[in-house]
């Protein structure tokens, strides 16, 4: 009995060691649980952005995983989070703009969850110490695009394609949020930095993801005399109908050169990875994750493709030396020296930091010649929401 109890005893030694050396070996990755709510799935362009990199961040670091797609802007985004809390999560991303309220909900019931929304405003005036907002610089990233956009406009005058009073830009639109605003300002400025004599047209279809309107507003805008085509919305209707027109193409989120070999140039995206791994990493070592994160080229949350075959010469030299400039503070997206409204400089404006139902301004955002958008500690999402000059927009509906 005796040599039996003596068996027994090292036996049970021997299985906590095991146990506690497995601990070792996965330290973090046993204390952390993720989830994920995404509003499409892997056939949008914008949350296949996310979904890889939910997968990339969280292999990683060995984290375990549950992602669930196809989740609707509404009461839905609240009952997955809560199923996602219900099976073990104790951090949640969701990723698109209407998630917002659901999200806030869910994070008010769940103290001992953290909640990470993609794109929101309201993070930084909740006050809640377990839910977050992130975004990124993208404005420099599609400000990079517009200059390849510029590239070929200026390929296509010396070729004698157009002349330059035909440098018209098309630009489709899911809504008229500042995100978007923001998106193809940046963009049209970057086109205007190396071709001076660009406009653009900017049409919207009320939907983050409808390739039928799409690709019915990229072919309008062809149609109106539009020579290069960009967008910020997510599905392949645009890239498709450029690429049957033979009509040049910047996309969002990813290379579309698969439907358009011939027309892509370039897209710019946000790499969520970083802030991913930095939220999950936060949460393993018991941080504290800031009430808004705004990734930048330097963290590695803006990047571009390779350039597409329809890229001009000299495209990448252009936006390497753009991009330093970028990261050195020598040049500025939303520089006032670059842009008029209603035909004067904008030496003042009040944006829509603090959002609320009248949508008031309440934030002084020119500084030092430029407007800072995203920045300051203010929000990570944007706000820039000027109409310049230079650009028409084709309808207002959304």
């Amino acid at each position: 009995m005796k040599k039996l109890t003596a068996l027994l005893l090292s036996l049970v030694m021997a299985v906590s060691l095991c146990a506690c050396g497995g601990a070792e070996k996965a330290e973090g990755s046993s204390k952390v649980k993720a989830g994920f709510i995404f509003l499409h799935d892997e056939n949008s362009t914008y949350d296949l952005n996310f979904i890889n990199a939910a997968k990339e961040a969280c292999d990683a670091l060995g984290v375990e995983y549950l992602m669930k797609t196809n989740i609707p802007e509404g009461q839905e985004c609240y009952d997955t989070a809560c199923e996602l809390v219900d099976a073990g999560c104790n951090i949640i991303f969701a990723d698109s703009f209407g998630h917002e309220d659901f999200m806030i909900e869910a994070a008010k019931e769940n103290p001992n969850v953290q909640f990470c929304h993609a794109t929101g405003t309201k993070a930084h005036t909740e006050g809640l110490s377990n839910y977050h907002n992130a975004f990124a610089s993208i404005y420099e990233g599609r400000y990079l695009a517009g200059i390849a956009a510029g590239m070929k406009l200026n390929e296509m005058i010396d070729a004698g394609t157009i002349t330059a009073d035909q440098t018209k830009i098309g630009y489709i639109g899911a809504y008229t949020y500042a995100e978007v605003i923001s998106g193809y300002t940046s963009f049209f400025l970057g086109a205007r930095s190396v071709c001076p004599s660009a406009t653009m047209e900017v049409t919207f279809t009320g939907s983050w993801y409808d390739e039928t309107a799409e690709k019915e507003g990229a072919n309008t805008l062809i149609n109106d005399g539009c020579v290069l085509i960009s967008q910020h919305a997510d599905s392949m209707g645009a890239p498709t109908a450029c690429e049957t027109a033979g009509v040049p193409n910047v996309s969002y989120n990813g290379s579309t050169a698969s439907v358009a070999p011939n027309t892509f140039i370039v897209s710019s995206r946000i790499n969520w990875t970083p802030y991913f791994k930095f939220a999950i990493e936060s949460v393993r070592d018991g941080k504290a994750i800031p009430a808004d994160y705004t990734g930048t080229i330097a963290t590695g949350s803006v990047v571009l493709t390779d350039l597409g075959s329809a890229a001009a010469a000299g495209t990448q030299e252009a936006i390497d030396k753009a991009k330093a400039d970028l990261q050195s503070g020598s040049l500025h997206v939303f520089d006032t020296a670059t842009f008029t409204v209603g035909g004067a400089k904008l030496d003042s404006y009040k944006a829509d930091v603090d959002t609320d139902a009248a949508y008031e301004g309440d934030h002084e955002v020119i500084v030092n010649g430029f407007f800072n958008e995203s920045g300051d500690g203010f929000r990570s999402a944007p706000y820039f929401d000027v109409q310049i000059d230079g650009i028409t927009l084709l309808d207002t509906a959304f």
